[in-house]
Order: C-alpha cells, then sequence, then structure tokens
C-alpha cells in the first residue's frame, strides 16, 4: 500500500510576522539549516545538524519552527521533501532581512 507524502501548509505571505521570523532564526541549529539552503534548496535528508546525535525528531521540530514561521519552504519531493528559503516573501515583507541575517551568521 503507497502512502502519499502531504503537502503541509505555510503561511502566507502577508502572514509572516517579524517577531517569528526572528524567533525562528535565533537558534542555532535552525540557523544553520537556513545556511545550508543559503545556495539552493536541499532535499531535507540532506540538511545535518552539528549534531548528528540528535533524534530525528528534534530535526523534524527544527524544520516545522522554520516552516510555521514563514522561513523555509517544505515540499513533497518523491519519497522524501524538498526544502528552499522564501527568499521572495521574506525579501518582499523585511528587505534586506535574510541577506543580513545570512551575511552577519557567516562571520559567527
Amino acid at each position: 500500500m503507497a502512502t502519499d507524502i502531504t503537502e503541509l501548509s505555510h503561511p502566507a505571505r502577508d502572514d509572516l510576522r517579524l517577531t517569528n521570523v526572528l524567533f525562528a532564526l535565533s537558534d542555532p541549529e535552525r540557523l544553520a539549516i537556513v545556511k545550508q539552503l543559503a545556495d539552493g534548496p536541499l532535499e531535507m535528508a540532506q540538511c545535518h545538524l552539528s549534531d548528528p546525535s540528535m533524534p530525528k525528531s528534534t530535526k523534524s521540530h527544527l524544520m516545522k519552527v522554520l516552516r510555521e514561521a514563514g522561513v523555509i519552504r517544505n515540499e513533497p519531493l518523491g519519497r522524501g521533501r524538498r526544502l528552499s528559503i522564501r527568499h521572495d516573501d521574506l525579501e518582499a515583507r523585511f528587505p534586506g532581512l535574510i541577506g543580513s541575517v545570512l551575511n552577519a551568521s557567516a562571520d559567527v
């Protein structure tokens, strides 16, 4: 019996809130995920955490916080999931924010 991968909900561009985006980016592990996505979409399995022993459920929760804040898009791709930064939506709502965060975090 085949199971379909479900489509997850994402906030609309107009529903993105600065406080939610900043909260999502405030965690070092979540920020590390976003930095991995800076060069383009990745399959969820290709994103790694700094602590490889971290449970899969924790990784899923990190992705959920980023998705619900509107920082990333998480879409079905075959039997897996594809992650990407919502650059256009973030830039439209908060011009320069994501670029500034990524550039500043590169120096840390």
